[in-house]
């Protein structure tokens, strides 16, 4: 005997027939709920840790800036900028007394991929420096992830 589509026999059980369109959209819709909820908490997290970075990468940095002063004398100029922390300075009034280098990996970009900013002597800081990083806007000042972060606060 030969089964045919008209077999109720051939038929799989009424449950095991697959999903209804209704079932797949709830399906989504909870998972769309689900996703708005999380997705801030897990974006507050990545603003959290990029500022985290910034702030402990300045602090590595400005004792590393320390120990170059207590060795040569002076802090490098805003010229030779960080760089003097790995490499010993051509000019011969910063290579004097040279023990570094200070850091073990080169100078990193800021968590937002620019440039930190060292000035020396600092505005902010006359006799020593400023080093500081603006933040994800890349503008001066702002609130959360967009403020500054910088040595001196």
């Amino acid at each position: 005997m030969s089964c045919t589509r008209d077999d109720p026999d051939s038929r799989p059980p009424l449950g095991a027939r697959g999903f209804t369109l209704i079932e797949i959209i709830v399906v989504i819709a909870v998972i769309a709920v689900l996703a708005s909820v999380v997705s801030p908490m897990v974006f507050q997290n990545v603003s959290d840790a990029k500022q985290a970075t910034a702030r402990s990468q300045i602090e590595v940095f400005s004792l590393a800036l320390d120990s170059y002063r207590l060795d040569t004398d002076r802090y490098p100029s805003s010229e030779i900028g960080l760089s003097a922390l790995r490499a010993s300075p051509s000019d011969s009034v910063y290579a004097r007394n040279w023990r570094g280098p200070y850091l073990r990996r080169e100078v990193p970009m800021d968590p937002w991929d620019r440039p930190y900013i060292y000035l020396a002597p600092g505005e902010v800081n006359p006799t020593s420096f400023d080093l500081l990083t603006l933040g994800r806007d890349g503008f001066p000042g702002g609130e959360g992830e967009d403020a500054d972060i910088t040595s001196w606060n």
